[in-house]
């Protein structure tokens, strides 16, 4: 039994991917930010059916921007580009995290289970990759146009007193936007291999896959452009990644592409080696299918439905809080079946909220759904169902001064906060929440809906029109929150989730 897959290989936002291979297991590390647990780890045995395994660490850091109790986070900060390696029996992940300006290694014996152990380096080591050379130094090479190298102890947790350090190369200016980051680096066939991301604002003018090529550590270093293809998607490159060979001795390249609100997908590009060079794509292309044995078992889902039912505070590994979450203030045992948000602080709007409990969205087509009871909600209580960006929008209950409810569809105004589009007064205490979000060919629209109990759905307020900002740096995610406008102690039971991948599950009125 075979199956088509399809580049990208995930529909999802899974960014500056790095993987390796361990035996015949591939393993993946990528971007988390602002999103804890954080550093998702994935699983595959063919690098194209991936399961989400485990997390690096459950907080980075526990201090007031972590914890979105300063008001504005670490949107677009927090872990950036986590470069993964497997050297004399123990994993490591490394990454830097600009608003610490502080660079992370983790490491352990065992990647699904851990536990991790942490070591702190100040300083930025932007885009970071780990070489661990042949003569048993280690090194991390990093930057955005200026490429340095540092080296680090045998263990990867310091920098080793009186080591290297210092400025490896400059990288092109002319014709150049953005220059060369993103390095994942190889010591391979008696040759450094550095592999970068540029984006130049000539020719194409996309993001292209660049590598350099040196006999010796300190160079001097040759240039090529490994890959320059969009797959045929609105002249986003596809770009930024590492290189994997498969236990029959084939190679590929894991890249990914921006695909606008949805985020920044995981690509598979074929690989080859001429005169010691490599070669990405077909004929220059990235492959659009692959056809592969079907897998057993089927891999688990990137996003999940969840009926809550759980024997402890423990949610599945789908779920990332946004920012740390308030371990005190959910639960799923207190009342059993049920996902309970209590309010924090008093915040004016979602993205100031603490826990509200999110999960990616997939193109081409995925909506998510959500049984809310409000019984708990004090007044100025704001709970329900978020399409979460910068750009946000939400459809749930809001609890008035009076006990009067209204269910509301709600946007980010001009000024950052919350402007309602529609509101309807709601008599009851338990409301059924949607959102369908529409991802092809960039129209990159959520459609929000509410039913009462027995009732069909109804869809409220307008479409909105989804955009990937940089400040959240961040594909559109859903997301269950509770927050409260006025005072604490509130609290919303959402009885389940219910999510699909494709076309609407349901028609609206």
């Amino acid at each position: 039994m075979h199956t088509t897959v399809a580049n990208p290989i995930l529909w999802a936002d899974v960014p500056d991917v790095s993987v390796i291979r361990v035996g015949s297991v591939y393993y993946m590390v990528s971007t988390s930010m602002h999103s804890m647990p954080g550093c998702p780890i994935m699983k595959s045995g063919n690098l194209m059916h991936w399961e989400l395994v485990s997390y690096v660490f459950d907080k980075l850091e526990d201090n007031d921007a972590h914890n979105l109790i300063d008001g504005n986070g670490i949107y677009g900060n927090g872990s950036w580009a986590a470069s993964l390696r497997y050297h004399a029996g123990m994993y490591y992940v490394a990454f830097s995290c600009n608003d610490m300006n502080r660079f992370y290694v983790y490491r352990a014996s065992d990647i699904e289970r851990g536990p991790w152990k942490r070591s702190v380096i100040e300083g930025l080591h932007h885009d970071p990759s780990l070489l661990f050379d042949d003569d048993g130094r280690v090194y991390v090479i990093y930057g955005n146009g200026g490429i340095r190298i540092r080296e680090l102890t045998d263990d990867a947790s310091a920098l080793r007193e009186g080591g290297l350090d210092r400025l490896l190369f400059e990288t092109e200016r002319e014709g150049i936007g953005l220059r060369c980051e993103g390095c994942h680096a190889y010591k391979l066939n008696g040759y450094y291999y550095l592999f970068f991301i540029e984006w130049p604002n000539v020719g194409n003018r996309r993001r292209r896959q660049l590598v350099y090529r040196s006999r010796e550590l300190l160079g001097p270093y040759e240039r090529r452009i490994a890959l320059d293809d969009d797959l045929g998607y609105r002249n986003c490159g596809v770009a930024q990644g590492g290189i994997v060979d498969t236990p029959e001795g084939d190679w590929y390249a894991m890249l990914f592409q921006d695909r606008d609100a949805v985020g920044r997908l995981p690509c598979l590009v074929p690989m080859r080696w001429e005169n010691d060079w490599p070669v990405l794509g077909e004929d220059g292309q990235v492959p659009k299918t692959f056809e592969v044995p079907q897998p057993d078992p089927a891999p688990k889902p990137l996003v999940k439905s969840d009926e809550f039912d759980y024997f402890e505070n423990q949610l599945a590994l789908n779920w990332q809080w946004n920012h740390n979450p308030d371990d005190r203030l959910w639960s799923v045992t207190e009342r059993p079946g049920w996902l309970r948000l209590a309010t924090g602080p008093v915040v004016d709007r979602i993205e100031r909220a603490c826990n509200t409990l999110t999960q990616r969205t997939e193109g081409p087509t995925c909506v998510g759904e959500t049984l809310l009871d409000a019984t708990g909600m004090k007044p100025g209580d704001r709970a329900g169902l978020a399409a979460l960006q910068s750009g946000f929008g939400t459809v749930g209950i809001w609890a008035g001064e009076s006990g009067e409810r209204l269910v509301a569809m709600c946007v980010r105004g001009e000024d950052g906060s919350e402007e309602i589009v529609e509101s309807l007064p709601f008599a009851g205490e338990v409301i059924r929440l949607k959102i369908d979000f529409d991802f092809r060919e960039s129209a990159d629209t959520a459609v929000f809906a509410y039913a009462a109990e027995g009732e069909a759905w109804r869809t409220i307020g307008r479409p909105l029109k989804m955009k990937y900002t940089l400040d959240h740096f961040m594909g559109y995610r859903i997301g269950l929150f509770n927050y409260a406008t006025r005072q604490r102690g509130g609290f919303a039971d959402f009885d389940y989730f219910r999510y699909a991948k494709g076309e609407p599950i349901h028609e609206m009125e």
